[in-house]
């Protein structure tokens, strides 16, 4: 009695319609869970879920402008001269946000800074500009 077919003489072809599913199946799933960010990106946590403009006063809107230097109360400050004036106010808590053509490295550089002074810094998206 033979359990096993016997093999057939003639070579058996690899079917390849099932090999390309799996290899597109792989694809979709590396995609869908991988980051697509750059590692070196800048993640900003803007938790602002606790706060109301209700409960209080309204916090500090600056304005990071194009030459990096940053717009507050209608009045143009250096970045390290910013931190000193809300210092001197006693204000740790602000929103940040930018100009249009502001480059990135102006907002990380006051964000970096004002970070660096203790003060909460919330960024606020500036919708571009539509033609």
């Amino acid at each position: 009695m033979q359990l096993v077919d016997p093999r057939p003489s003639r070579p058996i072809p690899i079917r390849i319609t099932p090999l390309i599913d799996v290899v597109f199946i792989l694809l979709v799933f590396f995609m869908l869970t991988s980051r697509l960010l750059p590692v070196g990106a800048l993640e900003l946590a803007n938790d602002t879920g606790n706060h109301s403009g209700a409960t209080g006063e309204p916090l500090p809107a600056l304005t990071v402008i194009s030459d990096g230097n940053v717009r507050w109360e209608d009045r143009t400050y250096q970045p390290d001269q910013l931190a000193a004036a809300l210092k001197q106010r006693g204000i740790n808590e602000v929103n940040l946000a930018t100009e249009g053509q502001t480059p990135l490295s102006g907002f990380t550089r006051t964000l970096s800074l004002l970070d660096g002074q203790g003060i909460t810094t919330h960024w606020q998206r500036t919708e571009p500009e539509q033609p």
